[in-house]
């Protein structure tokens, strides 16, 4: 599943949801319940904020008994950075024709 990039970057643009992508990075994997534990928001609003994120193709989720764990989908963010990559790419091949423009019209 490809996500086009603003709906990746509009669901890490919120706090809560680039410190839950943060928290799973760090644990590999968790529930809603054990990530909501050092957020200042309920259980309830961390699931929906995950499922958010599971939309954006940015996390997995797989259900085990009664709990739903939650992991980060690296190549989701992994296609996201290729994209800033080559955005950045454009822009450095454009300054640069900028400064030899410059330094051809100052000599």
């Amino acid at each position: 599943m490809t996500v086009a990039p603003a709906e990746v970057f509009a669901a890490l643009g919120d706090p809560h949801r680039l410190a839950l992508v943060q928290q799973l990075s760090r644990e590999g994997q968790a529930t809603a319940t054990t990530l909501a534990a050092p957020m200042p928001v309920s259980r309830q609003a961390v699931t929906k904020h995950l499922q958010v994120l599971e939309g954006a193709g940015l996390l997995r989720s797989r259900r085990t008994g009664r709990e739903v764990l939650y992991v980060v989908h690296p190549d989701a963010l992994a296609r996201q950075a290729r994209w800033l990559d080559d955005i950045a790419a454009a822009w450095e091949r454009r300054l640069a024709g900028v400064k030899a423009a410059a330094e051809k019209g100052a000599s």
